[in-house]
């Protein structure tokens, strides 16, 4: 008799066991591109091709009616490709409370997320030229971050990101705040802010604004941002954008970015135009920057082009 007993319980809680675990989706994506750069004369290092290659793994369901998604991607371009393993993330999603996200590596701070989101077929004017991003006002962000998002129906987003001291990342703790406004039709407007100080004794407060605007297939957009240092130079950048959806497949911009400081030094002023055209799963895109004064050089003015050719699956 006790040994039916004992068979009973076993299967009974057994039963409750596998009853108290939903099942997780389990998802894989993908996409791969060759990409080929050129036509900066100053350019001493690389053979002008690379390749992008990444898969994202991702296992998402719901533990005691919240849902949990962990996320992590397979990346050889990352850190030389001496490092495969890049950005991976914990995410809760807490309903109408919002969404909690923890990243150990490869998440965006407030500010940091919003350092230039003019519109663009491609790549940003200050892109893909060797130094030109030297001086861009972004934000504080690192490795083991917290990211808190809060969407509400009138349109109005608000994000919260959290980085703890620690010596590999911050030598002080790094909070930084965004909001941004969608509720009207076409227009999309925003600001983030936050203090950074990586370095002790290096504090600067960082802070940016835009508005961008579309209707039809156009798409029009201004930022401003600074950078305020306690010691140190100050930045002030500028950045405008167009783009233009010509049909479904193809799309094209133009962008300007000057980035000014509180000395003598010249501003650097950056423009580029871009295209990019889809096909199901393949895309070809390509931009033509130039960019005047590198990193505040007076000798230092370059021009670069890049066309690629990307693949998702």
């Amino acid at each position: 008799m006790d040994n039916f007993k004992k068979i009973g319980l076993t299967a009974l809680a057994g039963s409750l066991v596998a009853g108290s675990v939903s099942a997780a989706e389990l998802t894989a994506t993908g996409s791969a591109s060759l990409t080929y750069s050129g036509g900066d004369e100053k350019e001493t290092t690389g053979q002008g091709w690379t390749m992008g290659d990444s898969i994202t793994m991702s296992a998402s369901g719901d533990v005691n009616d919240i849902g949990v998604t962990l996320s992590f991607e397979i990346d050889n371009d990352d850190v030389g490709g001496g490092n495969v393993y890049d950005t991976h993330s914990i995410t809760f999603d807490l309903g109408d409370a919002g969404t909690l996200a923890f990243f150990g590596h490869g998440g965006s701070s407030a500010v940091g997320a919003k350092d230039d989101v003019m519109p663009t077929a491609y790549q940003e004017p200050w892109d893909v030229v060797t130094g030109a991003e030297t001086t861009l006002i972004g934000g504080g962000g690192g490795d083991n971050m917290f990211s808190y998002t809060y969407s509400h129906d009138s349109g109005l987003t608000a994000n919260i990101t959290y980085v703890n001291a620690a010596d590999a990342v911050t030598d002080v703790s790094n909070t930084e705040y965004g909001i941004e406004y969608t509720g009207m039709e076409g227009l999309t407007i925003g600001y983030a802010q936050g203090d950074v100080e990586k370095t002790t004794n290096t504090k600067s407060t960082n802070d940016t604004m835009y508005a961008k605007y579309a209707i039809g297939g156009i798409t029009a957009g201004i930022q401003f941002s600074e950078k305020d240092n306690e010691s140190g130079v100050d930045y002030e950048s500028t950045g405008v954008g167009v783009s233009y959806q010509v049909n479904d497949d193809l799309a094209v911009s133009y962008g300007a970015h000057t980035i000014e400081t509180s000395t003598t030094t010249p501003d650097q002023d950056s423009s580029a135009v871009s295209f990019s055209y889809t096909m199901g799963s393949l895309s070809i895109s390509g931009s033509l920057h130039n960019v005047d004064s590198v990193n505040h050089s007076t000798t230092n003015d370059r021009e670069h082009y890049e066309l690629s050719v990307g693949f998702n699956f």
